[in-house]
């Protein structure tokens, strides 16, 4: 990593509000360059806090785009951080067209050529491609990082049509804790507290809302991309991680959108920005890459693609990470592999090469806790992220083996895109999931997790509505795996293992610990296997630069430190239990004085033979303190699900003290249908 503390322009740095037509402010921090010149402007909008929780992050790249000649501006969304308003839903349209107004204002001031870039990673990249689709004539350009164009069918809340009971449940206990955290005095003043009582009146858990919509309806097209890719106007530089739950939809970007102003870039990165160093590496020059993207796109004569960057629209219109095969470990500093580049998606050196299943049919019933070793959904680089040894999940399901050949003039299988699977099942029962992971499995028996897919039984034809299985009966059914870029060697064997069961990933149903048959005899596994091109050569990256940081300390507490990533096993109950430390930030103090001290734990139970056992609970515990100021609050959260034969079973609390004083206190108990998922 190069820390650069001398740039082409000299730096300033201001916090100020940002007036919106019904009277609430948006609190932003602006860095720009010092010249009488005007600048584009970058936005990034999130609700995460830019005066505490994200601010060593947006140390690491703002003040570095105002050393380059842009006025880079970090807001926070209404009702989150030291802005005005109420929290809402993610992405609710009133985000959405404060959004628009963000941009607006910024091209307005004096300091602002008129041309505005958005960027973020997650949700800052999520509303980057949706305020794009509704085209407000100064956005220009757009660098979406670990983002979902479709927020049903890749987002945290469904995976296949089926309720993904790992991220639906604690990301919404994560956004509750962080919906009920105050404004900073420091910041707002004396009204802080006024500010943030009207804040939790109006605070509701969004497991309600997600929970209440299980098929692909109006609520979750809102803000999906994908519904029309026509509607984006900018141009956009897609950016994910294989080890990112979001990859895809750099694939499907890229694929939609005018080649004449798309780009995307996958790397072997996790849930991060990819000059941050985290595992798994290697990391890149990415605040370089992304400043070719603005000075192609934002600088004069961008309007007719000939801005003053270098040719980055010359660039593969997708250059991708293929990983060579490494043993199986749940954290990688780096990764082995290398660049390849390819002109059109679909690419011409991609081929579907299909691997006929083999043998009798098997009837497929796994235990329920199947999936306790899939890993963590959104690997963030802590050392527990990613899977472990498959073996002991490949020994709960079906698996299916094709040997990569081997001898001196054998070659590697290397496979680039989504992987596919159709299987020919039968149900006696109206309803199931079925799980396919892809397997590289080395000459010593080690099983290396590649990929994977699930489909909800239910939504097989379909995402927008729920269709039981006809009992007894035969079907063939087609879904596909993540997308991956990966390279099986000679010798290996490339293994398909199929479960009925993935949890905590995929939530149980009733009935469904009776698994599926499987006819291999009308199922087939496609790879999408990839020759060299043309396009490979010459891809690299400069090293990654950042800004001088913050200067956070992180000091040592006196609690012993819980592990990451527990299993628990109750023998003589059958039961097992998941429990996962989420390692956000832990406790830290800022050179404002702040005081930030974050705790939290989540638990996953299932027993043995019986879905409905399965259980999910998340508890919070924030405080924020101030010696100076004589401030010391503190949010306390518990969020708890289950589901029985009627439907899913919620129950929430929020506790909220300033000292000793309890200031806030609601509980919430819900009982929400299950129709589907």
């Amino acid at each position: 990593m190069i820390i650069r503390t001398e740039f082409p322009y000299e730096t300033t740095h201001e916090d100020v509000r940002i007036p919106l037509p019904d009277g609430v402010e948006l609190y932003a921090r602006i860095w720009r360059p010092v010249t009488d010149e005007p600048v584009p402007a970058l936005l990034e909008y999130l609700p995460y806090r830019l005066t505490d929780w994200t601010s060593p992050r947006d140390w690491q790249r703002h003040p570095w785009y105002a050393g380059h000649g842009y006025a880079s501006v970090r807001v926070d969304v209404r009702g989150h951080g030291c802005s005005g308003g109420r929290p809402g839903d993610e992405y609710d349209a009133r985000e959405l067209a404060d959004g628009v107004l963000v941009v607006e204002w910024l091209a307005a001031q004096p300091w602002c050529t008129g041309s505005v870039g958005m960027f973020g990673i997650s949700w800052g990249g999520f509303n980057s491609l949706q305020i794009a689709a509704l085209a407000p004539a100064p956005l220009k350009a757009v660098v979406t990082v670990c983002s979902t164009d479709d927020r049903f069918d890749n987002d945290v809340h469904y995976m296949g049509g089926s309720v993904l009971a790992v991220d639906m449940h604690a990301w919404a206990a994560t956004m509750l804790a962080f919906a009920s955290r105050p404004p900073d005095p420091r910041y707002v003043g004396d009204g802080w507290r006024r500010q943030w009582l009207e804040r939790l009146e109006s605070v509701e858990p969004l497991i309600h809302t997600w929970l209440s919509h299980q098929t692909r309806d109006a609520y979750w097209r809102h803000g999906s991309v994908c519904e029309d890719y026509s509607a984006i106007r900018a141009a956009v530089l897609a950016v994910g991680g294989w080890h990112d739950p979001y990859r895809d939809t750099v694939l499907r970007l890229v694929s939609h959108l005018p080649s004449s102003r798309v780009r995307g870039l996958i790397g072997p990165w996790s849930h991060q920005y990819p000059d941050r160093g985290l595992p798994p590496g290697p990391a890149i020059g990415f605040l370089q890459e992304t400043l070719r993207w603005w000075d192609h796109w934002l600088k004069p004569g961008s309007d007719s693609g000939s801005g003053t960057g270098d040719d980055v629209m010359g660039e593969p219109l997708l250059r991708s990470w293929i990983s060579d095969s490494h043993p199986p470990a749940t954290v990688y500093e780096e990764l082995p592999g290398r660049w390849v580049g390819d002109r059109s998606w679909p690419s011409a050196s991609v081929v579907p090469v299909p691997y006929g299943l083999q043998g009798a049919p098997v009837v497929v019933a796994s235990p329920q806790h199947t999936g306790l070793d899939a890993g963590r959904f959104f690997p963030f680089g802590n050392d527990a992220d990613l899977p472990p040894d498959q073996r002991e999940e490949d020994a709960k399901s079906a698996c299916f083996e094709f040997p990569v050949g081997g001898g001196p003039d054998a070659e590697a299988v290397e496979i680039l895109g989504r992987p596919s699977v159709t299987l020919r099942l039968r149900l006696d029962v109206p309803y199931g999931q079925v799980v396919a992971r892809l397997c590289d499995v080395a000459p010593d028996g080690a099983s290396t997790l590649v990929t994977r897919g699930a489909l909800n039984l239910s939504a097989r034809q379909g995402r927008d509505r729920a269709v039981p299985w006809p009992v007894g009966s035969y079907e063939d059914v087609t879904f596909e795996l993540n997308g991956i870029g990966h390279s099986f060697p000679p010798g290996h064997r490339i293994r398909l293992a199929l479960s009925s069961a993935y949890w905590p990933w995929i939530w149980p149903r009733a009935g469904s610990e009776a698994g599926w048959t499987l006819d291999p005899a009308g199922s087939v596994l496609t790879l999408p296997v990839r020759t060299a091109s043309s396009a490979d050569a010459g891809i690299v990256f400069e090293a990654p630069e950042q800004s001088e940081p913050l200067g956070v300390s992180y000091p040592a507490t006196l609690d012993e430190p819980r592990p990451e990533r527990l299993v628990v096993r109750d023998v003589a109950r059958g039961v097992w239990r998941l429990e996962v430390d989420p390692r956000y930030g832990g406790t830290r103090v800022y050179p404002d004085g702040l005081e930030y001290g974050e705790d939290a734990v989540e638990e996953y139970e299932i027993a043995d033979g019986d879905p409905l056992s399965a259980r999910t609970r998340s508890e919070w515990r924030i405080r924020l303190h101030r010696p100076e100021l004589g401030w010391d609050v503190r949010v306390e959260t518990r969020s708890e699900i289950s589901c029985d034969e009627g439907g899913f079973v919620t129950s929430n609390e929020v506790v909220c003290r300033e000292g000793d004083e309890v200031v806030f206190h609601r509980t919430w108990e819900r009982r929400l249908p299950r129709s589907a998922g």
